[in-house]
């Protein structure tokens, strides 16, 4: 037999087991929650036209994505991000409405990544979107709604980290840097690469005040009093814009009485370039990457037709249940089935095993029927 069949490809994995079991289980509790916010369950296709994630759209480069034709040789690709499948989805089907509208997703989504980074190229996101309200509330219910979601996992420790790209934006635009420049500088920054920027940013000869300040950015979780203190150090009207939304957001987290999880970054930028306004990722210990990402998106919609606001939020079930597994947060136990053992040669036995069965499966429990000559 060729070993090959017995191996997954680099990059993906089988889940069986005890692990599959707290997987469900996360994922039906935090459904649970997503759906008492309101949120209605939508489900987009794995793969989607090259298009929905071009570069246009602002999602990730096209080297990350797994591509591929169909009979008519148009190019597919394997969704690697859910926002701009619900933002197709939405303009589709609520093109006309006015409403807002509260989609929630759970799927797979598939990036490439270079295999010296061990990480899973599929993985599994349970999110929200909210559509049609470019209001600070909007923005604290679906900050508030991921850290109830996280709340419900059981992790206790963790913290928000929240941002406003047009805070860097508006430096930029203050800095004088195009475009170009500009997307360089914010791939480096969100990640976390400071000598690179610098280096960028002494290559293009920014003056000394605006290279100060883009640098300065990078100083991160800066408390309400640090967010006042930034104002004060710039003079795009865009940047103060973004710092005052964020003084605001705050006293609706408050309301939510989740404030204590949050913490402000100026320098929270992001690969994505569909984003245009409050951006949030949550980390926790014991992992070095983000298990829950969202932003604001207020034109991403208009790529296919709608016009309308949006924020939502993805969270990384994988990296969750990691999380949980190095805390030592236990998920509960799923109760073992029932084995009811009967003989093969005698039929009456048979149908009283198969009638205890069946009454004890319509009470909700797991029934394994096996017959004496079963090992």
């Amino acid at each position: 037999m060729n070993n090959k069949l017995l191996h997954t490809p680099e990059g993906v994995r089988d889940i069986y087991g005890r692990e599959y079991d707290n997987k469900a289980y996360l994922e039906e509790q935090l459904s649970k929650i997503i759906d008492s916010f309101g949120y209605r369950k939508v489900q987009t296709p794995t793969f989607e036209f090259f298009d929905v994630f071009s570069k246009e759209v602002g999602t990730i480069p096209s080297n990350e994505l797994y591509k591929f034709f169909d009979k008519e040789n148009n190019t597919l690709v394997l969704r690697p991000d859910f926002t701009p499948s619900i933002a197709r989805c939405a303009a589709k089907y609520f093109c006309d409405s006015n409403e807002p509208l509260r989609l929630s997703y759970l799927g797979s989504a598939f990036t490439r990544t270079d295999s010296l980074q061990g990480k899973l190229e599929e993985s599994t996101q349970l999110g929200a979107e909210f559509i049609g309200d470019d209001s600070v509330f909007a923005d604290g219910e679906v900050i508030a709604l991921s850290i109830n979601c996280l709340k419900e996992a059981g992790l206790k420790d963790f913290r928000v980290s929240v941002g406003h790209i047009g805070y860097f934006k508006g430096l930029c635009e203050e800095a004088g840097i195009d475009d170009e420049t500009e997307l360089e500088l914010r791939k480096l920054i969100s990640g976390k690469n400071y000598f690179a920027a610098q280096e960028l940013i002494e290559e293009k000869e920014i003056a000394s005040p605006y290279k100060e300040k883009l640098l300065g950015i990078a100083d991160s979780f800066n408390d309400l009093d640090s967010l006042q203190a930034a104002g004060e150090n710039v003079g795009s009207e865009r940047s103060v814009k973004a710092l005052e939304r964020l003084e605001q957001l705050y006293k609706v987290l408050c309301s939510y009485g989740v404030e204590k999880y949050v913490s402000f970054d100026l320098g929270m930028l992001s690969k994505y370039n569909y984003y245009t306004g409050v951006i949030f990722r949550v980390y926790t210990y014991g992992l070095g990457r983000a298990i829950v990402k969202g932003g604001r998106y207020d034109n991403l919609l208009m790529h296919f037709g709608k016009n309308a606001p949006a924020i939502g939020f993805g969270l990384q079930i994988d990296d969750i249940l990691e999380a949980l597994s190095s805390q030592n947060i236990a998920l509960p136990l799923k109760e073992e089935p029932t084995y009811i053992i009967y003989n093969p040669d005698d039929l009456e036995e048979f149908s009283k095993a198969l009638k205890k069965a069946e009454e004890l499966r319509s009470l909700g429990k797991s029934v394994i029927l096996n017959s004496k000559t079963n090992p």
